[in-house]
């Protein structure tokens, strides 16, 4: 069958971000050029490949099978090429889905690194939770993900490896929240306010998971999508927090909280400090891992397995 390559091209883009209008700007043609050339792949073939709405496109069985043939066939195009016109340099997209508290207090390392390491390669990065960016994955919208685990939507036979163990801990404010230094049972906890990431959370999971255990019924007093929030909500003392170790350590989070400042630090006003201590606790939750997973069955682009090499 006499196919242009640029076809299969296009379809390649387009399945990948799942978007005409992306697709189009990737690949610096109009929309409507990459429209009347899935179009004409679908009439050659005699299939349709894309479930197109208003809201959302998606792959068809059809366009799926096609997906998994072209990808590896449309990287080893790719990275030809940047061999033959730039020597050893690589060049590309990686593409990595994780949460902002992953992003900013874990991954911007590796980032700065491999950015340094091969400046022509494109980072596209994607924040959703860590259960949100298993569709990213399951959908083709990223090579990888970085995600806590456990996570209810990861399956057993997912490829992953573990790149770091960290503890949730409780935070507190003691001008607030006195416990003092003696260990403190989690039904304890209860008598306070606590403040937790949202339901949709592999987080929230963990929590409701270990109370429940304990025959505790945990009842949060703020519910937030971001740590960082819910930090800056325990310094002013709305309640104790719970959140990942390795972000109390990071030499940011000590730095924020030596300059934050009061307000309205009037003469004759005395204000709490915005420290934060850690509540012991009599049983320490177990811990957690953070992992690296990659698609199943499917060939990763040149700029993902050289990222993948960092953590082995």
């Amino acid at each position: 069958m006499d196919i242009n390559l640029e076809l299969y091209r296009v379809f390649y883009y387009v399945a990948n971000t799942l978007s005409f209008s992306e697709a189009s700007r990737q690949l610096f043609i109009s929309q409507s050029a990459v429209s009347q050339s899935v179009k004409s792949l679908e009439k050659k073939l005699g299939h349709p490949l894309f479930i197109r709405s208003t809201k959302k496109v998606a792959l068809t069985p059809e366009g799926e099978l096609l997906l998994a043939h072209v990808r590896p066939a449309i990287q080893m195009l790719d990275e030809g090429e940047a061999l033959l016109s730039g020597g050893n340099t690589l060049k590309g997209q990686l593409r990595i889905g994780a949460s902002d508290t992953i992003c900013r207090y874990f991954l911007i390392h590796y980032f700065h690194r491999f950015h340094q390491d091969y400046p022509d390669v494109r980072i596209k990065i994607t924040n959703s939770t860590s259960i949100g960016c298993i569709d990213l994955l399951e959908n083709r919208q990223v090579d990888l993900i970085v995600c806590n685990y456990p996570n209810s939507r990861l399956h057993p036979h997912t490829q992953m490896k573990i790149v770091r163990e960290f503890q949730d801990v409780f935070v507190a404010n003691p001008d607030f929240f006195p416990l003092g230094d003696h260990p403190v049972e989690l039904k304890q906890l209860l008598e306070y306010p606590i403040l937790m990431l949202s339901p949709k959370s592999t987080t929230s999971e963990y929590l409701h998971h270990i109370f429940t255990a304990h025959g505790l019924n945990l009842v949060p007093e703020i519910e937030l999508n971001s740590n960082d929030l819910l930090i800056d909500l325990a310094r002013i003392g709305l309640g104790i927090a719970c959140v990942p170790d390795y972000m109390l350590d990071s030499g940011e989070t000590r730095r924020k909280e030596k300059s934050f400042i009061q307000p309205d630090e009037s003469p004759g006003k005395s204000f709490p400090s915005s420290r934060l201590v850690r509540v012991p606790l009599q049983t320490p939750l177990p811990g957690r891992q953070m992992v690296l997973v990659s698609p199943p069955a499917l060939p990763l682009s040149q700029a993902a397995q050289r990222f993948m090499e960092y953590f082995i």
